[in-house]
């Protein structure tokens, strides 16, 4: 059973069936019965025409719950007769679906989860095992997603900037499950990137590549947290670096920049040295000070004060942190990190204590604890 031809043909039946008349939900609920199908069927008969094996299937199974639903009758108004079997029409709805499915009314967890369910092609069990939530919790969130989303006109123009944010943060759930949700965000992405020629999108797919191409230097062998600064080069995959290189600097020929193209090209700088000791942390600064145009966001100021301490020295990095809210997430880590460098080992070490017990994860926790223990140690000797 080829599962990627089947995440890859969900969104153009998914999309042909809304065009035909059928709500969202009832669309979405139609192709997910017609998957399950054929992976019940195509092993001992493949169809020659998967894609209009898969419309003539999802369209059945719409018509066959809509007659059973007294409420839904009305929509057989829609429906003469169900259309001859034949080749499914070469139209390609997945860009829709991506606005869709980032509709504003939703939440992000909803619309991540919405995503991977219509445009990924993911059974509502592989995201729920992705997320570490039970099946029925992410079931509730996905039909609530598509209640939401049923009324909303399928030619309505979407918004780009939401799109990303949403393939973003499923980027940014990392690799739990059976499902590597990062490397999902890439291909997902790779698709929106043929459907829209937007440089911001290739800034996207850039940033994912090349974050994603450090991947196996970032743990060690037993799990821990490896930081960037002492990870094994010789481990990060230049291919995928010299991808997302090549499609960052197509994107910034453009001359229109945005947030994602910065964020790339701050992750280039880091992939471009060939030791920590050689990154051009002068570049990144700069790079950060452009990105802080853009979002004004504290995060991106935090993320600057580190990078400002590189290229400038520690008391630079603490001057420029001490403007920023000390409340902010890994701010204490920063500041940890910034006295540990400026020879104050006692302020890090309560520092990193404090950042460890704030931390999101365990990994991170460990690698703080571990930080503070270690600075602690050098101090009794």
């Amino acid at each position: 059973m080829n599962e990627a031809l089947l995440r890859s043909l969900t969104p153009s039946v998914l999309g042909i069936l809304v065009r035909r008349g059928a709500d969202f939900a009832a669309a979405e609920d139609a192709v997910q019965d017609a998957l399950v199908e054929a992976v019940r069927v195509w092993p001992a008969d493949p169809p020659r025409d998967p894609k209009g094996w898969l419309v003539t299937v999802a369209w059945r199974r719409f018509l066959d719950a809509t007659r059973a639903d007294a409420a839904r009758r009305r929509r057989e108004d829609l429906v003469d007769e169900e259309p001859a079997p034949g080749p499914a029409a070469a139209v390609d709805d997945t860009l829709q679906l991506y606005f869709l499915c980032a509709h504003p009314s939703l939440t992000p967890s909803s619309a991540v989860a919405l995503t991977l369910r219509a445009v990924g092609g993911l059974t509502t069990r592989q995201i729920a095992q992705a997320y570490l939530v039970p099946e029925a919790t992410m079931a509730q969130r996905i039909s609530r997603a598509k209640r939401t989303v049923s009324g909303v006109r399928f030619d309505q123009p979407g918004n780009v900037a939401t799109v990303l944010r949403v393939l973003y943060l499923v980027f940014n759930e990392g690799y739990s499950g059976d499902v590597d949700l990062a490397a999902e965000a890439i291909r997902l992405t790779r698709q929106l990137a043929a459907a829209i020629d937007h440089p911001e999108v290739a800034g996207l797919l850039a940033l994912m590549l090349l974050h994603h191409a450090r991947r196996a230097a970032r743990t060690a062998p037993d799990g821990s947290l490896v930081p960037l600064a002492e990870q094994d080069r010789g481990r990060w995959d230049t291919e995928s670096i010299a991808e997302g290189v090549g499609i960052l600097q197509a994107a910034l020929a453009r001359d229109r920049l945005g947030e994602f193209q910065a964020q790339a090209a701050i992750a280039a700088l880091h992939a471009d040295a060939p030791t920590a000791e050689e990154t051009d942390w002068v570049q990144i600064v700069e790079w950060y000070d452009e990105l802080a145009r853009l979002t004004d966001s504290p995060v991106v100021r935090l993320n600057r004060a580190v990078a400002v301490g590189e290229a400038d020295g520690p008391r630079a990095g603490l001057a420029a942190l001490a403007a920023l809210d000390a409340s902010l997430p890994r701010h204490a880590a920063v500041a940890a990190y910034l006295h540990e460098r400026d020879g104050d080992l006692a302020t890090a070490a309560r520092l990193y204590a404090e950042a460890a017990h704030k931390a999101p994860d365990l990994a991170e926790r460990d690698h703080l604890t571990r930080q503070a223990a270690r600075l602690n140690a050098r101090r009794c000797r």
